[in-house]
């Protein structure tokens, strides 16, 4: 099958938009946690940030002959439930991630392996891989910042100052790193990997 004339084709275009989506949605949720003191929140919503960005790069990447020069009008249906408080849209961007990776991307992957697109298939089925682990990082911050454990363990953990790489292990992090004197926004995160 011709890939222009494919609903694959239109599953990359929509997900190309769902994924600069995303990158914006980090962007402005990293600003709010750094805005707050948390600078490891901030980084690891970066993170996030950079693996849309670049998510975004690779569905582009298959588009590149196979948009025509008219424009393309899209109707995606995006969710958009933000409202700027960083709680609220942690919820909110952990709910679309489940979704995109146990629903969309997988669709998609479908509907490119049926059309014979074998690499396309297993280029939505990893990056629905990605948006899987991005919900578990997403929901472990959002509890970690209700519970207000991110820095309290209860029980002796190594912690790490991002700024200056300090370590101690302590059931706490400390307020300020001894070291350094960086705010306690700057020890790392404990997230979970996968």
């Amino acid at each position: 099958m011709d890939l222009k004339n494919s609903k694959t084709r239109c599953n990359l275009i929509n997900s190309y938009i769902a994924e600069c989506l995303a990158m914006k949605r980090y962007e402005l949720m990293a600003k709010a946690a750094r805005q707050i003191g948390k600078y490891e929140v901030y980084e690891a919503l970066t993170e996030l940030h950079r693996n849309e960005a670049f998510h975004a790069e690779a569905f582009i990447k298959r588009l590149r002959g196979v948009v025509s020069d008219t424009d393309e009008k899209t109707d995606a249906g995006f969710p958009f439930r933000e409202n700027g408080d960083l709680m609220h849209d942690l919820k909110v961007a952990a709910d679309i991630e489940y979704d995109e990776s146990l629903n969309v991307y997988a669709g998609f992957a479908e509907t490119a392996q049926s059309e014979g697109f074998d690499d396309i298939a297993e280029l939505f089925r990893l990056v629905g891989q990605v948006e899987h682990c991005h919900m578990m990082q997403l929901n472990e911050i959002r509890r970690q910042l209700h519970d207000d454990t991110m820095y309290e363990r209860g029980q002796p953990v190594k912690w790490k100052c991002s700024n200056c790489g300090h370590e101690q292990t302590t059931d706490s992090a400390p307020l300020k790193c001894p070291l350094c004197g960086s705010d306690q926004g700057y020890v790392k995160l404990i997230l979970p990997d996968n």
